[in-house]
């Protein structure tokens, strides 16, 4: 090859990488610093709040399905309030499995678990994601609700109303187990999990196809008429957000030994979507300070009112939607480019 078209070649490339929509899609990609806060922060309550390590995993597996809500409602803009059918078809297929002696291995289960609620996802989006708005939100809800009374009424195979007690969780790898009183392999297994989850939905957001999908949210008729395949695409994200849901089932009913029909219920999926509209849809992270907030809330107005610990909760989500209608994370955002910029020297000309 000769040097003249070595040069052209180089510039081209060159060319290529310098251009507006090239350099974008790597700036998309560009790891922030404080995107590792989160992970250090559960890296640090593992050694700071050992006697809370039951309560960190059940954080833990709430950011997780609260991700995968957002993979569908925040960045494909798919309207759900069944999404706890694809949560339940994880735990019940993890919890059947060891009951029953099949299979009882964690991280295979959770393989499993991710299919079966994959193949729900996809059987029930071919349907529901025809319809649009209302119509989209109650048939998934009645998905939800005809998953719930199958498990109730095949009780000789999900234990109906009383469930699958202790199950039979083989230890990971063969060498760590399952600790009921501590939590630290449930804890430390959980954020693994999670971890993995994450980096597969963070590539995939700031993917192309992850911009495709913003782009059907923002603007439906837009994507059709430049040619995107938008109902193919939709079931997609559909599909892995089930798969990614019913991680997050087989999760819980791994670190909880147990599965019943409440991880099936509308509670909650009504709670998934609190947390995610209390952190910020569509923002990753929202997730995580959705789940922070609305278990911490949980947990110590509990504590404090037993009886009506509700109202505080409600009075926060009040505050949510009128102040800030994209979540904590984008009043913190509104806060920040309003006060924040001030004090940013100015750029030199």
């Amino acid at each position: 090859m000769s040097a003249s078209a070595t040069s052209a070649e180089s510039t081209s490339f060159a060319a290529r990488i310098n251009h507006p929509a090239a350099r974008a899609l790597i700036e998309r990609h560009r790891l922030r610093w404080w995107e590792v806060l989160p992970w250090i922060a559960a890296i640090a309550g593992y050694f700071i709040f050992p006697g809370y390590l039951g309560f960190g995993t059940e954080l833990l597996v709430a950011i997780l399905f609260a991700l995968s809500l957002d993979l569908a409602l925040g960045y494909a803009g798919i309207i759900t309030l069944g999404h706890a059918a694809f949560f339940g078809a994880g735990a019940y297929t993890v919890g059947m499995l060891a009951d029953h002696g099949v299979w009882s291995e964690p991280i295979t289960g959770l393989m499993l678990a991710a299919l079966v609620a994959a193949i729900v996802g996809l059987l029930s989006g071919l349907v529901l994601l025809r319809t649009r708005g209302l119509t989209l939100l109650m048939l998934t809800i009645c998905s939800m609700a005809l998953l719930e009374q199958a498990a109730n009424m095949a009780h000789d195979y999900t234990g109906g109303f009383d469930g699958l007690p202790n199950l039979p969780i083989t230890p990971i790898f063969g060498v760590f187990n399952f600790n009921p009183l501590y939590n630290n392999t449930q804890y430390l297994y959980a954020l693994a999990v999670l971890l993995a989850c994450f980096v597969f939905v963070r590539t995939l957001v700031y993917s192309p196809f992850g911009q495709s999908l913003t782009g059907i949210r923002e603007n439906l008729l837009r994507m059709h008429a430049v040619g995107a395949p938008v109902r193919r695409r939709l079931i997609i994200c559909y599909t892995l957000s089930a798969a990614i849901a019913g991680i997050a089932g087989g999760l819980w009913a791994q670190v909880n030994a147990y599965v019943n029909l409440s991880s099936l219920d509308l509670d909650r999926a009504a709670t998934v979507l609190i947390v995610l509209i209390l952190g910020g849809y569509g923002r990753l992270y929202g997730a995580f300070v959705g789940a922070v907030v609305y278990l911490a809330l949980e947990h110590f107005l509990a504590r404090i009112y037993p009886t009506a610990w509700q109202l505080g909760l409600g009075i926060l989500l009040v505050f949510i939607a009128l102040f800030a209608r994209n979540g904590i994370l984008g009043l913190g955002e509104a806060l920040w480019r309003r006060y924040g910029g001030r004090h940013k020297p100015s750029a030199p000309s």
